[in-house]
């Protein structure tokens, strides 16, 4: 795990500099951009529903932890209402790879898998491919490290 955290760390500055100027307007654990839109604008319903991400609208939308979350249609926005939780990504919509070495990456809506019920996301396909090689043993790595980080920005993890 030393060598991945090592390793991680120089190709997490990349990353995270691609996407720093677009987050942290909502909850620390949230993923959000300067507008408080979480997963990129997609129906976090729709991967359950549809089994694919499909863009949200304006004219749906719903606000959990302080972000905004848009909808394909008035049932995903009223069935997120229901149980944000079910549907909202886990570890706020950020890399659940990069959660694994406590670090905050942004979220790839594409780059997705729902296991057990629920949602996660990685940064790429590239990284996805790393975290599917063992998802069980990342998710429990995440889990552990997520209520360590989950309150910690995105900069300051990087920065550690």
């Amino acid at each position: 795990m030393t060598f991945l955290k090592t390793s991680f760390k120089t190709f997490a500055a990349v990353s995270v500099l691609a996407f720093a100027g677009s987050v942290f307007a909502a909850d620390a654990d949230i993923n959000a951009d300067n507008n408080d839109i979480a997963l990129h604008g997609y129906d976090p319903v729709s991967y359950f529903t549809a089994g694919k991400p499909t863009e949200g609208s304006f004219e749906y939308t719903a606000t959990y932890k302080n972000a905004i979350f848009k909808f394909s249609s008035e049932e995903n926005r009223d069935a997120f209402r229901a149980n944000p939780t079910k549907y909202a990504p886990q570890y706020g919509g950020y890399c659940a790879f990069g959660a694994s070495v406590e670090k905050k990456f942004d979220g790839d809506p594409n780059a997705w898998k729902v296991v057990d019920g629920k949602l996660y996301l990685n940064l790429n396909k590239k990284v996805q491919n790393k975290w599917l090689t063992d998802v069980p043993g990342y998710i429990s790595t995440a889990n552990e490290a997520w209520p360590r980080i989950r309150e910690i920005s995105a900069r300051e993890l990087l920065e550690k």
